[in-house]
C-alpha cells in the first residue's frame, strides 16, 4: 500500500489541507486507488480497463465500444431492464462506454448502498451475457448515430483529418467505428474481446468518497475478489509517421460557414515536453479569450466566430489541431492568419506577461479538475493508467510553474510545423480562394446523409 498526501491547491502543505491517496493492488493484481471524502455520503467508483479502441484488431472499428456499450444490457442474472431498475431503486447511477485507450465503467452510489450497487456494477462487468437481440440493437444505434453525424461539419471534417494525421496508427478511427465495419461485428468477437481486455491485472478500481480504507479494503474483494486474472498480451500499434507535407482536403456542403482544421502529429501524455507544451498551448489558442488566436484572429480582425488549438495528448501521440469557422468568403484569410500565428509562436515565443498569467492560470485552476467525486476518480485512473505517479498532484503545478520562456520557444519550434499539417475545410468549397490552392483530387463531395 502506498500512502501519499498530496497539496490540494498547489501551494505549499500549510496553505491546505493534504489530500491522501491510498493505493494497494488484490491478489488478482486489480489496482486500487482511494481517496476519502466525508463531506457527503456518497462514494464514486471508477474501474479503468488498459484497452480501448486502439485494441480494436484491424477492419473491426469499433469493437471496444460496442463491447462496453452492451455490459449493462443484460447479464447471467439480470436483465438490462433489471439492472437498470437495481440502480435506479437506490438512486444511483452506473455507465460504461470505450474511449481511444481504454473502456471505462462508472458508479455512484450512497454509502449506505455502496455493497449492493457493486454488486450489480460487478455483475455487469464480470458476466456479461451480451444477448444477440441487444447487440444487434446497440449496431443498429451506433451505425444510425454514424450516418447522422454526416449532417455535423465538425464531425465531418474531424473524420477526414483524422485519418490523414495518424495514418496506419488505430487513431485514425472514430471509437464508435465505422459505417463499413460496425454493422459487420458479431457477437462472438465482442466475447472475445471481453475475455481477453477485461481482466483485473488489466484494471484499476478508483475510488473516491465516504469510505475509510478498511471498508474499501472489503467491498472491493467482495466485488471483484473473484474476478480470475490471465496472461495479457500486449496491444501492438503501428505508430503514426509525421505528416511529410502540406495535405488539403477540402469537403464540399453546402453551408453558410466553413468548418476548417489544420494541424499534425502531436505528443503523447508521457512526453518530456508535455509541460512545457501545454503552457506554450495554452497561450496560443487553448486559453479561451486569452489565447493569441482568439485575440488576433477573432477579436482584432474579425475573421472568425471561433477558434482554439489544442494538443490532445494520448497514450500514443495524439494530434495537435486549430479548428476554426468562419465564413465562406473569409476562409482564405484566416488560414494565412492560423499560419502566421505559428509561425510568430515558432519564432518568437511569448512574452513574460503572457508567460506568468498561462502559468498562473494553469497551476491555479488544476484543484478545478478534482473538485467532485467524479472528477477526482477518472483524473486518479487516468493517472495510475499513464503512470504518471501519485506525486502528480504535487507536481502538476510545481511542474506548470517551472516552465521558462526558453522552454516554450524550444518547443514551439520542435512540436509546431505549419508547413507541414494537414488542412481539413467542409463548406461551399468552390467559392473557396486558399493559397496554395489544392490538388484536385483533394476536393471531395460531402458524404450524403441517409
Amino acid at each position: 500500500m502506498v500512502v501519499l498526501a498530496v497539496v490540494a491547491w498547489g501551494r505549499p502543505a500549510a496553505a491546505a489541507p493534504p489530500l491522501k491517496i491510498e493505493r494497494w493492488t488484490m491478489a488478482n493484481g486489480l489496482v486500487v486507488l482511494l481517496v476519502e471524502r466525508h463531506a457527503i455520503p456518497a462514494v464514486e467508483a471508477h474501474l479503468v480497463i488498459k484497452a480501448g479502441a486502439v485494441a480494436d484488431p484491424e477492419g473491426r472499428a469499433g469493437l471496444a465500444a460496442l463491447t462496453a456499450g452492451l455490459l449493462l444490457k443484460g447479464t447471467a442474472a439480470r436483465s438490462a431492464v433489471e439492472i437498470a431498475e437495481a440502480i435506479d431503486f437506490i438512486g444511483g447511477s452506473l455507465t460504461a462506454r470505450a474511449d481511444d485507450d481504454i473502456s471505462t465503467l462508472t458508479l455512484t452510489a450512497l454509502k449506505k448502498d455502496l455493497p449492493a450497487a457493486l454488486n450489480v456494477m460487478a455483475d455487469a462487468l464480470l458476466r456479461p451475457a451480451f444477448p444477440a437481440a441487444e447487440v444487434e440493437r446497440l449496431r443498429r444505434e451506433t451505425l444510425s448515430g454514424i450516418r447522422a453525424a454526416k449532417d455535423d461539419p465538425e464531425d465531418v471534417a474531424q473524420k477526414a483529418f483524422a485519418p490523414l494525421v495518424f495514418g496506419p496508427h488505430p487513431y485514425r478511427n472514430p471509437v464508435e467505428g465505422l459505417e463499413s465495419t460496425v454493422p459487420t461485428l458479431t457477437r462472438e468477437e465482442v466475447v472475445a474481446f471481453h475475455r481477453t481486455y477485461y481482466r483485473p491485472n488489466n484494471a484499476i478500481l478508483a475510488v473516491v468518497g465516504d469510505l475509510g480504507a478498511p471498508e474499501a479494503r472489503r467491498v472491493a474483494q467482495a466485488a471483484f475478489g473473484r474476478w480470475e486474472k490471465a496472461p495479457m498480451l500486449p496491444v501492438t500499434v503501428t505508430p503514426a509517421p509525421p505528416v511529410a507535407d502540406q495535405t488539403v482536403v477540402l469537403i464540399d456542403k453546402d453551408l453558410t460557414q466553413a468548418t476548417i482544421i489544420l494541424g499534425h502529429l502531436g505528443i503523447a501524455r508521457t512526453d518530456p515536453d508535455f509541460y512545457p507544451v501545454t503552457v506554450m498551448n495554452y497561450i496560443l489558442g487553448g486559453g479561451g479569450f486569452a489565447s493569441r488566436l482568439m485575440t488576433t484572429i477573432r477579436d482584432n480582425r474579425g475573421l472568425v466566430y471561433g477558434i482554439s488549438s489544442g494538443f490532445d495528448a494520448k497514450r500514443y501521440p495524439g494530434a495537435f489541431s486549430v479548428s476554426l469557422q468562419t465564413k465562406t468568403a473569409s476562409a482564405g484569410e484566416a488560414i494565412r492568419a492560423v499560419r502566421d500565428e505559428l509561425a510568430r509562436m515558432r519564432a518568437e515565443g511569448v512574452t513574460d506577461a503572457e508567460l506568468d498569467a498561462a502559468k498562473e492560470y494553469l497551476a491555479g485552476s488544476f484543484p478545478l479538475r478534482f473538485e467532485t467525486n467524479a472528477k477526482l476518480a477518472r483524473l486518479l485512473g487516468l493517472v495510475e493508467f499513464h503512470g504518471l505517479g501519485l506525486r502528480y498532484f504535487e507536481d502538476y503545478p510545481r511542474t506548470i510553474r517551472a516552465v521558462t520562456r526558453d522552454d516554450v520557444r524550444r518547443v514551439a519550434a520542435a512540436r509546431l510545423d505549419p508547413e507541414r499539417a494537414v488542412l481539413v475545410v467542409v463548406g461551399r468549397t468552390r467559392e473557396l480562394a486558399l493559397d496554395p490552392a489544392p490538388h484536385p483530387a483533394a476536393a471531395l463531395p460531402a458524404a450524403p446523409s441517409p
